[in-house]
């Protein structure tokens, strides 16, 4: 079977360690999480969790059927083959240095990246898109000197239910 990033969707109850259960039953069973992001929904009462993982149907069957046991688990859904949007955000520090200043600022126009901060010695941006943009920004901007980096990991909203 085909191995495939999934993303999985889960609604749960907002209480202290959900998160660390969930993770660390599913780390204890060698499920490997990917990219992880938390927050409460509109009813602080319940949180989202969006994780990624890499598997195939049968594993990501096993990791739902796992999460589903989970007395504080709503609701789970792989948002993989539905209806879905699903973004990320980078924040991207880049050293200016005097033989790469034109490239980064054409690269900054030409891609239309957000700029959050500059100076004399750095540049900030802010980038959002899906894997496919990201990746293909991280290609572009490697070659100039990336100084550090912070990932959101996916964030996904169904469209219909």
């Amino acid at each position: 079977m085909e191995k495939k990033e999934h993303i999985i969707s889960i609604l749960v109850y907002n209480k202290p360690d959900v998160l660390a259960r969930i993770a660390g039953t599913l780390g204890g069973k060698g499920y490997n999480i990917e990219s992880l992001c938390v927050n409460t929904t509109t009813s602080y009462e319940i949180s989202k969790i969006v994780m990624t993982t890499v598997g195939n149907q049968a594993t990501v069957t096993r990791i739902e059927n796992q999460l589903r046991r989970f007395v504080d688990v709503i609701q789970v859904d792989d948002l993989t083959n539905i209806e879905s949007i699903h973004r990320e955000m980078i924040l991207v520090r880049l050293n200016i240095t005097s033989d790469k200043k034109d490239q980064i600022k054409k690269a900054i126009d030409t891609y239309k990246w957000k700029v959050l901060l500059l100076s004399d010695s750095y540049v900030v941006l802010e980038i959002t898109g899906d894997k496919p943009q990201i990746d293909f920004a991280l290609a572009r901007l490697e070659p100039l000197g990336i100084a550090d980096i912070t990932r959101t990991g996916i964030v996904a909203l169904q469209l219909e239910d």
